[in-house]
Protein backbone atom coordinates (compact mmCIF):
# COMPACT_ATOMS: atom_id res chain seq x y z
CA UNK A 1 0.00 0.00 0.00
CA UNK A 2 1.26 3.24 -1.08
CA UNK A 3 2.21 5.50 2.11
CA UNK A 4 0.62 9.29 1.83
CA UNK A 5 3.24 12.25 2.93
CA UNK A 6 1.88 16.06 2.96
CA UNK A 7 3.06 18.99 1.64
CA UNK A 8 2.42 22.58 2.75
CA UNK A 9 2.76 25.55 1.07
CA UNK A 10 2.82 28.85 2.70
CA UNK A 11 2.67 32.27 1.34
CA UNK A 12 4.78 34.14 3.02
CA UNK A 13 4.17 37.77 2.02
CA UNK A 14 0.51 37.19 2.87
CA UNK A 15 1.43 35.61 6.53
CA UNK A 16 1.14 37.76 9.08
CA UNK A 17 2.58 35.45 11.78
CA UNK A 18 -0.62 34.98 13.69
CA UNK A 19 0.59 31.55 15.02
CA UNK A 20 -3.08 29.78 14.27
CA UNK A 21 -1.39 27.11 11.67
CA UNK A 22 1.77 26.68 14.48
CA UNK A 23 -1.33 26.13 16.94
CA UNK A 24 -3.29 23.11 15.00
CA UNK A 25 -0.95 21.37 13.18
CA UNK A 26 -1.44 17.68 15.62
CA UNK A 27 2.38 16.73 14.44
CA UNK A 28 4.67 20.15 15.06
CA UNK A 29 5.55 20.52 11.48
CA UNK A 30 5.33 24.21 11.38
CA UNK A 31 7.47 26.97 13.17
CA UNK A 32 7.29 30.56 12.99
CA UNK A 33 10.87 31.93 11.42
CA UNK A 34 12.40 33.79 14.39
CA UNK A 35 15.24 36.10 12.40
CA UNK A 36 13.38 36.69 9.50
CA UNK A 37 10.41 38.79 8.43
CA UNK A 38 8.04 39.32 5.25
CA UNK A 39 7.97 42.55 3.46
CA UNK A 40 4.93 43.87 5.96
CA UNK A 41 7.61 42.64 8.94
CA UNK A 42 6.11 39.85 10.01
CA UNK A 43 7.56 35.85 11.35
CA UNK A 44 5.97 34.00 8.80
CA UNK A 45 5.37 30.17 8.65
CA UNK A 46 7.56 27.76 7.17
CA UNK A 47 8.05 23.36 7.65
CA UNK A 48 10.73 22.92 10.28
CA UNK A 49 10.00 18.96 10.16
CA UNK A 50 8.62 18.31 6.50
CA UNK A 51 8.78 14.99 7.06
CA UNK A 52 6.23 14.41 9.83
CA UNK A 53 3.32 16.33 7.90
CA UNK A 54 0.39 14.10 7.25
CA UNK A 55 -1.89 16.42 4.67
CA UNK A 56 -4.58 16.85 7.52
CA UNK A 57 -5.10 20.24 6.09
CA UNK A 58 -5.35 21.64 9.83
CA UNK A 59 -3.29 24.61 8.88
CA UNK A 60 -4.79 25.68 5.83
CA UNK A 61 -8.78 25.36 7.57
CA UNK A 62 -7.83 27.78 10.44
CA UNK A 63 -5.72 30.53 8.72
CA UNK A 64 -7.57 33.47 8.58
CA UNK A 65 -5.63 34.62 5.63
CA UNK A 66 -6.15 31.79 3.16
CA UNK A 67 -2.06 31.76 3.01
CA UNK A 68 -0.99 28.03 2.81
CA UNK A 69 -2.16 24.92 0.85
CA UNK A 70 -1.63 21.27 2.04
CA UNK A 71 -0.80 19.00 -0.59
CA UNK A 72 -0.90 15.06 -0.33
CA UNK A 73 2.06 13.48 -2.26
CA UNK A 74 1.77 9.07 -2.60
CA UNK A 75 4.71 7.03 -2.00
CA UNK A 76 4.28 4.30 -4.19
CA UNK A 77 7.79 2.67 -2.82
CA UNK A 78 5.94 2.17 0.52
Amino acid sequence: MAKVKGAVEVNIERCKGCELCVVACPTGVLSLKEREVNDRGYHFAFMKNPDACIGCQSCALVCPDACIEVYRLVDPTK
